[in-house]
């Protein structure tokens, strides 16, 4: 999933595109240098365990849960997502917008 995060920011960098994270695997600090040893450019959330307040509000029941956002904050797709299933979802919503 990850070199598809990667590859999905780099190819809508200039588009109306944004992806946000939520990450609980472990303290701030650690998490922010696993971030950069790893390339994570996007912004994150960091809950510190799978039960933390972000995964809570948003009902986070697995990882990764994907959540597909349409510019007027309605959730269009939610789920274990693939890479296929997301690109398609990304693609109808940025084709809506330009509309």
């Amino acid at each position: 999933m990850l070199p598809h995060s990667k590859a999905l920011v780099e190819r809508l960098k200039d588009e109306p595109f944004a992806f946000i994270g939520i990450n609980s695997d472990g303290k701030a600090e650690e998490v922010r240098e696993k971030f950069a040893k790893e390339g994570i450019t996007w912004r994150q959330a960091i809950d510190v365990t799978a039960r933390g307040p972000w995964a809570s509000k948003w009902n986070i029941q697995g990882w990764p849960t994907i959540y597909v956002i349409d510019s007027k904050g309605v959730i269009r797709k939610r789920g274990f997502l693939s890479s296929e299933d997301i690109d398609k979802a990304v693609e109808e919503l940025l084709a809506e917008t330009k509309g």
